[in-house]
């Protein structure tokens, strides 16, 4: 019988005891240490042998790690509390721990003020622009969006205010 790889291992959704719906799964603690240093929580899960995410191990209150499960990995999966899942983790060596979208990559490019405003931006803050621009599956949204972030990052000196932002998203589009 084949040894399974020290990163792989079995788990159970679940739910977090409150009104946000969150779901998860914890991550055995000598498989989770070896991925968190002082620098980064990111790995790369693949779930079931078939769904990959990039995410970060979070601390889980009372001790232990944990990975959230969005509710877009969970239809993809037929997924619901108590379903039990295979795991494989990695680390993410990735740039920026999302894949950066084609557009605002050109966009980077060509925009040199909002090149260096966004990558003055803390890393979680790029990952929640990246994730923002990548969501759409139509290009023309994800190029409008992108376009409408950068123009946010120079109107307002780098800072972002979500809520401005979102606005000037949706008149973009």
């Amino acid at each position: 019988m084949k040894k399974a790889p020290k990163n792989t291992f079995t788990a159970v959704l679940e739910k977090f005891d409150s009104h946000l719906l969150y779901y998860y799964f914890l991550v055995p603690n000598e498989i989770a240490t070896v991925f968190v240093s002082e620098k980064s929580k990111r790995v790369v899960c693949i779930i079931n042998d078939s769904e990959k995410i990039q995410c970060a191990l979070m601390h889980k209150k009372g001790g232990g790690f944990f990975i959230n499960v969005n509710k877009k990995t969970r239809d993809k999966l037929k997924l619901n509390s108590s379903s039990e899942i295979n795991v494989q983790l990695t680390k993410d060596d990735s740039k920026y721990g999302l894949p950066m979208p084609e557009e605002l990559a050109e966009l980077l490019k060509l925009d040199d003020e909002g090149n260096e405003l966004f990558h003055s931006l803390t890393p979680g803050k790029q990952r929640t622009l990246l994730h923002i621009i990548g969501l759409p599956k139509g290009m023309d949204i994800r190029i409008r969006r992108a376009i409408a972030i950068l123009n946010h990052l120079k109107e307002n000196n780098g800072k972002i205010d979500y809520k401005m932002m979102n606005e000037a998203m949706k008149n973009k589009l």
